[in-house]
């Protein structure tokens, strides 16, 4: 059985928990803010995000890459951490006084408005702020510290909670918001670089490297990371920037809410794709493509599944969570929501594809495929905003998330493995169609929000699994082997079980009896569902509306 999950499961904890301090962070930053102030702050740090791929991508994906190669001379770390600290001290200086003179001389204001000049200027200081997290965060990881990297990401995310949502509360806005975002960046960026100190002696930045050293290789071996960074930021980014300039600021900062219900559905792939990094780096290095075939098919399987349960959940729910989560203020998210659910599926499913192609080494094909989800994007973006405003934003960016899943498809094939080898679209599809009967017919009886909430998540994804089972997407014994991995007492207890559903150690016959329930109660919950949505009460809620 190809392991899915890895021996220490704190690989990936920070992105977990950055994900948890944000489905807690921003509907309250929403909520404070109010749709025109939270829509001010997503555009800023939209804004922020796509400049700071120049300012800080090639720095830090360059000493994290070269930290982690073998050590052609003496010295070689403190030598790649100087030159790479003195890189970050003047590309930061640069960056944030280039940002300082477009609002000085008036480019900010004529670009994005007048009022905009003040935030601009908090931004240049947040370059600065924002280097130094990123450049200590990178080289703890290139120095093999992976556990101090992840802290610094935690710390990061506390540290903006406990100074940010304070100064929204008492009246600061947005630019208490940017004041958090920087306190973080600093105290993260002080204890990272003493991290650092304590291995390699931060005096090195006064050291100047032998005669051969790489300085041009080091100047340039970051491009191609640079430029699939900013597809990246783009698609993250772009709809956000654009919808900006043709709609009002709560428009934006209701797409923005909008936005963050669909990449709840990222939570399984940003695990995934953390995981899957490392161990096909080893079959990477031995060419064992059958072997990354099957893994990255099973992924691709366990991600369509467990996501498109999520997106039904979230689609049935969508009228009552969207306003208890964000407030009344956010109804107008609930259309373009439901738009973005598709699109974020695709996102999902490209992500881990993307992972395991750039751990092959070779990002030709990965910064191709990204770049032609990036232009689409961009262009029905351009096309649809001005017209339809964020329903538009929102099926333009749902189409160009989508295009990222066929495009990385296509991309994985050319360097040589094959993510839908296993993937049993068909049998995944039926799965979701059947358990969305059910589903849908539950959240539409249950009038009681909050109960609602209670029921439907939990029934969902049970429903999901039962059906999964009886259409063969997956096998009886898989979910209980995805449990067998993970540490005592779950893994010791689900570890039997597996065995006598796959017939190992026990009678077969317990396989059949299994999928004769599993077969009686899709079909109670099938026919269920069907009574219930149509004879029930008819609560829908129009994309369009």
């Amino acid at each position: 059985m190809n392991r899915i999950l890895p021996d220490d499961l704190s690989v990936g904890t920070a992105n977990v928990v950055a994900l948890l301090v944000g489905f807690v962070t921003i509907p309250v930053l929403f909520r404070l803010l109010g749709p025109a102030g939270f829509g001010d702050y997503a555009f800023l740090l939209s804004v922020f995000a796509i400049y700071m791929t120049f300012v800080s991508s090639w720095i830090t994906d360059g000493v994290r890459t070269f930290l982690a190669e073998d050590q052609p001379t003496s010295d070689w770390e403190p030598y790649v951490i100087g030159y790479y600290l003195r890189l970050a001290v003047l590309s930061a200086l640069t960056g944030a006084f280039v940002l300082f003179l477009g609002s000085r001389n008036g480019f900010v204001a004529t670009l994005f408005g007048e009022e905009y000049t003040t935030y601009f200027y908090g931004l240049a200081l947040l370059v600065i702020s924002v280097q130094f997290q990123s450049y200590s965060r990178k080289t703890l990881l290139g120095l093999g510290l992976e556990r101090h990297s992840g802290s610094l990401s935690v710390l990061n995310n506390v540290v903006f909670v406990v100074v940010a949502v304070p100064l929204v509360y008492l009246g600061f806005g947005v630019a208490g918001a940017l004041a958090g975002y920087a306190v973080s960046s600093i105290v993260c960026g002080i204890v990272g670089l003493a991290l650092i100190h304590g291995r390699v002696s931060l005096s090195s930045v006064f050291r100047i490297p032998p005669r051969e050293f790489p300085r041009k290789k080091m100047l340039t071996s970051a491009s191609t990371s640079v430029a699939l960074l900013f597809l990246l930021a783009s698609l993250y980014h772009i709809d956000i920037v654009m919808l900006q300039q043709f709609r009002e600021s709560s428009a934006v900062g209701n797409y923005r809410a909008a936005l963050f219900m669909a990449e709840l559905l990222w939570f399984v792939p940003i695990a995934l794709q953390t995981v899957h990094v490392v161990p096909t780096s080893e079959l990477w290095s031995r060419n064992r493509l059958d072997e990354i075939t099957a893994l990255a098919s099973k992924t691709t399987r366990y991600t369509l599944l467990l996501t498109a349960a999520v997106a039904v959940v979230i689609a049935s729910l969508a009228d009552v969570v969207v306003p208890i989560y964000f407030g009344p203020d956010a109804t107008p998210a609930i259309g373009p929501a439901l738009l973005l659910l598709p699109g974020a599926l695709g996102f999902a499913l490209a992500r881990p594809v993307l992972a395991i192609s750039q751990s092959g080494g070779s990002l030709r094909y990965p910064v191709l495929a990204t770049a032609g989800a990036a232009g689409i994007n961009v262009a029905l973006n351009y096309l649809l905003i001005p017209r339809y405003g964020m329903h538009g934003a929102a099926f333009a960016t749902t189409i160009g998330y989508g295009s990222m899943f066929a495009f990385h498809w296509f991309s994985a094939q050319q360097i040589g493995f094959d993510p839908l080898a296993d993937a049993r679209l068909g049998r995944v599809a039926a799965t979701t169609a059947f358990a969305a009967v059910p589903t849908f017919a539950l959240a539409t009886v249950v009038t009681n929000p909050w109960l609602a909430l209670l029921l439907v998540p939990p029934f969902g994804l049970l429903v999901h699994l039962v059906f999964a089972v009886l259409t063969g997407a997956i096998e009886p014994a898989e979910p209980f082997g995805v449990l067998a991995e993970l540490p005592s007492p779950v893994g010791s207890r689900a570890e039997p079980i597996r065995e006598r559903l796959e017939g190992v150690n026990g009678d077969l016959t317990v396989v059949g009896w299994f999928q004769s329930m599993l077969f009686l109660a899709g079909v109670t919950l099938l026919l269920s569902g069907v009574l219930l949505a149509t004879f029930g009460p008819d609560t829908g809620v129009p994309i369009f509306g």
